[in-house]
């Protein structure tokens, strides 16, 4: 892989990550990589930038993460196209998402060098609602009623079939995320690689188990008002009855990785 445009990305706020994320942009200045930084992160001889928005505008070969999950998922949801990002933990709860420690980045910048990796590539989904499309989500969609004192009746399509039900919410989960709130709710952990997407209904009157579908539209709608909170980082609202689409997004998440493992989301929950 040529390096020729790499970003390095910190956790918000952690000066381990801080200190970390400017140690790893020198490495790849040494590797005569035009480095961009994101601000607090100040490198001699890097571009620093304000927002992780401003890397839509270039065309980067690698982004480099290093904090947590929150970390990972803060960026995807910024990247567009395909970058590969290669994600480092430092500072994060479990790094379910992580792929090396910061201990390990020499040897991944060598392996990378010598094209000694692959990409894994996961599904994304995105929601819409008002003719406004939100950001993408590599976790999942979380519909929620606003108003704690009803319990709503949400219906939710998809192919052909309708299921309505009074319930608290509603879960739109991909294989990625079938380790994250789908599974604390009672949800499958299903491989990465799988097409398909997961419905965890939160707490319904009835009894109602997540459904596995295939990865086409669905549609919600919600008798109450309710928040759209994508990868529980951004939140959206919708109005009484307002339809919410949710589909697969355009383009994957990509991770770059440097190791084969089996289901890799499952040996960090420590199965």
């Amino acid at each position: 892989m040529k390096l020729q445009k790499v970003a390095v990305v910190s956790k918000v706020g952690s000066k381990d990550s801080e200190q970390a994320a400017k140690n790893v942009a020198k490495k790849f200045l040494a590797k005569k990589s035009k480095v961009f930084t994101i601000s607090p992160i100040e490198v001699e001889g890097a571009k620093q930038i304000e927002t992780l928005e401003e890397l839509k505008k270039e065309k980067l070969d690698l982004v480099i993460t290093l904090g947590g999950d929150g970390t990972t998922l803060r960026v995807f949801r910024n990247l567009e196209n395909e970058t590969p990002i290669l994600t480092i933990n430092v500072g994060g709860n479990r790094g379910i998402l992580a792929e090396i420690t910061i201990e390990e980045i020499d040897d991944a910048i060598e392996q990378i060098l010598k094209d000694n990796f692959f990409l894994d590539k996961r599904t994304r989904v995105v929601a819409s609602c008002g003719g406004k499309e939100f950001p993408p989500a590599l976790n999942e969609i979380y519909i929620s009623r606003t108003n704690l004192t009803k319990t709503a009746e949400i219906k939710i399509k998809f192919q052909d079939d309708t299921v309505k039900q009074k319930m608290d919410g509603v879960i739109i989960a991909t294989p990625s995320g079938s380790t994250g709130h789908s599974f604390s709710l009672g949800g499958p952990i299903l491989h990465e690689s799988l097409d398909v997407l997961i419905i965890t209904p939160v707490a319904p009157v009835y009894r109602l188990a997540s459904l596995i579908v295939p990865d086409e539209k669905i549609e919600i709608t919600c008798s109450h008002d309710c928040n759209i909170a994508m990868d529980a980082q951004v939140v959206k609202t919708a109005g009484y009855e307002e339809p919410i689409t949710i589909k697969k997004y355009k383009k994957p998440a990509v991770f770059l990785r440097l190791k084969k493992r089996g289901l890799r989301q499952m040996s960090k929950l420590g199965f």
